[in-house]
């Protein structure tokens, strides 16, 4: 290939995704390109800071693993993750809204019958988490999974702790026929997202703080519906116009009613929209 001046190099890229035979995929692949390019023009990258990138990126691959998504870290904290998420999921009124996945979901995790225990054994403040899953016409969804996961009262989830040895503040709870559910687990907990590693370093460049508001995940799934990716958090909680990955919205805030022996309860329901034909 001849060489090529700058003005002439991205149109030499796009060129090339010509012959792409997904058209989905030479749609993407020519828009980065062509932003790409246009970021570095537009801040003028010099190579050292280009390099500097590059090594960002190789340490957030060194640092992930099967219980840590630097990546997802990354997505979360430039709130491209939850701007994914508002493209995608313009439902009709009244469903609850979607959050951010987070980094901390994982497959496969135990069952528990209705009333019983999410947190086993992990630290915090006792508390009962009740409500219904629901159609858009107020119908109970019978039988629907609730897929739930939370840190513990240090701020901490199961996997960033090593040494233990099964799950705890995370388990699927399955609705009843009339689309109820229930369970006991442990009051949410402001809490530092990991900020060992290249992400924090970014934050800590930035000047931004790397905490989370309060907050139980949820991922709800039902035949017929759309699966939910959601939190419900702390109306209570600090952080919640500050949120570090972007997270909250308004509807997803509640209240955590504190009772006369010192627990707490929390109620929601979740409208699940559904599938398109």
């Amino acid at each position: 290939m001849r060489a090529l001046k700058p003005e002439d190099i991205t149109q030499s890229v796009i060129q090339s995704f010509a012959d792409t035979p997904d058209p989905r995929l030479r749609e993407i692949m020519v828009s980065l390109v062509r932003h790409l390019h246009a970021f570095a023009q537009e801040v003028k990258l010099t190579e050292a800071e280009w390099f500097a990138g590059i090594d960002f990126l190789t340490r957030c691959g060194h640092i992930t693993d099967d219980k840590r998504q630097e990546f997802i870290l990354l997505s979360d904290t430039l709130g491209l993750s939850m701007l994914t998420v508002a493209l995608n999921q313009n439902k009709p009124a009244g469903c609850t809204e979607a959050t951010v996945f987070g980094p901390f979901h994982v497959d496969g995790a135990p069952q528990v019958e209705r009333g019983g225990d999410v947190a086993q054994g992990a630290r915090g403040t006792p508390c009962l988490v009740r409500g219904r899953v629901l159609g858009l016409k107020g119908e109970p969804i019978a039988g629907a999974l609730l897929d739930v996961w939370q840190s513990d009262e240090e701020g901490l989830y199961d996997v960033q702790r090593p040494d233990l040895g099964h799950a705890q503040a995370r388990a699927v709870v399955q609705a009843d026929e009339h689309g109820r559910f229930d369970f006991r687990s442990i009051v949410a907990v402001p809490y530092a997202i990991p900020h060992d590693g290249p992400v924090g370093q970014m934050l800590k460049a930035t000047a931004r703080h790397p905490w989370r508001p309060a907050h139980l995940h949820f991922m709800v799934q039902a035949p017929g519906y759309e699966t939910l990716i959601t939190h419900v958090f702390r109306a209570d909680s600090a952080y919640l116009d500050s949120d570090a990955v972007f997270g909250v919205r308004p509807s997803l805030v509640c209240d955590w009613r504190q009772q006369d022996d010192g627990s707490y309860l929390l109620e929601f329901d979740f409208v699940l929209n559904p599938q398109a034909a």
